[in-house]
């Protein structure tokens, strides 16, 4: 999905969800094996660059990279 796509589901999930910041997404990868449940997927991050992008973290490899949201 999208990042405003993402950004709804967390909203509709109720009070206290959201998309992490590019830094928490980093600490979510670093613990991903202690968390257990994700996939080696792209996670938008609510961490914009610019106006047109977003920060991604990829969970298989821990990169981090921005792109269009």
């Amino acid at each position: 999905m999208n990042w405003e796509d993402a950004k709804k589901a967390c909203e509709a999930l109720g009070n206290g969800w959201r998309l992490s910041t590019k830094d928490e997404s980093k600490t979510l990868y670093l613990n991903k094996d202690k968390i257990s449940g994700f996939v080696s997927n792209n996670y938008w991050s609510s961490t914009e660059s610019g106006s047109n992008d977003a920060w991604v973290q990829y969970l298989g490899n821990g990169f981090q990279y921005y792109t269009n949201k």
